[in-house]
């Protein structure tokens, strides 16, 4: 029985396909491969991957499309790798449901580093009830922070925040996310509301709010919780 995590490289180039399937599968992983969008979303259904690998500029549909169609029934971490490097682009990918962005040309070890965040992002998401990373521990069952297991108090807005990161950990959250998500599409695009209460969180859960450790910014685009022990 295979016990390697399954990824699926989504990609029309045969040069990046095959660098991909070398290094993923020196580092333990089960690669499968696609060079088209249609043939990405029959075998994202078929093979059931636990990461997908996805390129935009595919021959047959945009690499959005793809995800657009794979996200109306799945939430499988995808990680889109592309050329194009305009904020544009990389917003629209993670408000349509993409865990990360990487652009090329990339680095093997990055690639490598972000596959394996977005596979800790699947586990804490689907089976973990309690989150902990370095000196944060959150409970969401019991509604619970502890920092260095001493226990915290933050605001109702300050909790619903933190809590959306934990369910989220390791993903790239856009402000229009998590001001859609916390305070609602009214408020899609008052990015301050964001600043302002990330700067109060940091302030109580990290070591230090000026170096953050935990929540971290993601210049441009939005914040990811680190799940890094």
């Amino acid at each position: 029985m295979n016990t390697k995590p399954v990824i699926l490289v989504v990609d029309d180039e045969s040069q990046i396909r095959r660098l991909l399937e070398l290094t993923l599968q020196g580092s333990g992983f089960d690669v499968r491969l696609a060079s088209t969008g249609n043939e990405g979303v029959i075998m994202a259904a078929s093979e059931r991957p636990e990461l997908i690998i996805l390129d935009l500029g595919l021959p047959d549909m945009d690499g959005r499309e793809v995800l657009k169609k794979i996200r109306e029934w799945s939430s499988v971490p995808v990680l889109i790798l592309s050329v194009r490097n305009g904020e544009t682009d990389i917003v629209s990918c993670l408000d349509a449901g993409a865990d990360d962005y990487l652009v090329k040309p990339f680095r093997t070890g990055e690639l490598l580093a972000r596959a394996r965040t977005a596979l800790r992002h699947r586990l804490t998401k689907e089976e973990k009830e309690v989150f902990t990373n370095r000196i944060l521990s959150v409970d969401l069952s019991a509604r619970t922070v502890k920092r260095s297991n001493e226990l915290i108090k933050l605001t109702a807005t300050e909790y619903a925040l933190l809590a959306l990161f934990v369910r989220n950990a390791g993903r790239v959250l856009t402000h229009k996310f998590i001001l859609e998500q916390i305070w609602g599409p009214a408020h899609a695009e008052e990015a301050q509301y964001t600043r302002v209460y990330v700067g109060s969180l940091r302030k109580k859960i990290e070591k230090d709010p000026a170096n953050p450790k935990i929540i971290l910014t993601e210049s441009g685009i939005g914040y990811r919780l680190s799940v890094e022990d």
